[in-house]
């Protein structure tokens, strides 16, 4: 078993105000700490999602857990081959390896806190989805940045038919 020990020595306080937010409804994503600057402790942002709106297709990490807080609503999340429904207040955290997956549920909206220990350099990914959604750049591209950003995407069946 290893330690992660994150190199920073100031507390990290991000405003509101000063997150950059990327997207616009029905799915934003606010930029809240990256990994460089925790010193690679974690890696966080709020994903918040209109009425149904999917959130991220499945994928895995493969060095890093992600954890899922619901600050507000309902959504749907993948969690290996089991498909659960979270509220106001749960918490779900998916182990490095296990595909996962998240979306509003069908018919609510959902304010989601995800963070990704130890952290992984994400704002840049958040960015090159918002470059896709924009089309700017195809969505292929993302096949290229996988390995970079440890985000490998999947097939589910069990999200396939619960999103269906």
């Amino acid at each position: 078993m290893s330690l992660i020990s994150p190199d920073f020595d100031e507390s990290v306080i991000v405003r509101s105000a000063e997150a950059e937010v990327i997207g616009r409804s029905p799915v934003t994503i606010r930029l809240l700490a990256d990994s460089g600057s925790t010193g690679g402790a974690l890696s966080t942002q709020r994903v918040t999602l209109g009425a149904g709106a999917d959130g991220a297709r499945p994928h895995r990490h493969d060095g890093s857990a992600e954890m899922f807080y619901m600050l507000d609503g309902t959504a749907q999340l993948l969690s290996g081959e089991q498909v659960v429904t979270a509220e106001r207040g749960d918490l779900v955290i998916v182990p490095p390896g296990l595909p996962h997956a998240f979306a509003a549920a069908p018919g609510e909206a959902a304010d989601i806190l995800i963070v990704i220990t130890p952290g992984v350099e994400r704002f840049e990914y958040f960015r090159h989805l918002e470059r896709i959604a924009y089309g700017k750049v195809p969505p292929e591209s993302l096949l290229d940045v996988q390995e970079l950003y440890d985000t490998y995407f999947l097939a589910s069946e069990a999200w396939e038919k619960a999103r269906a």
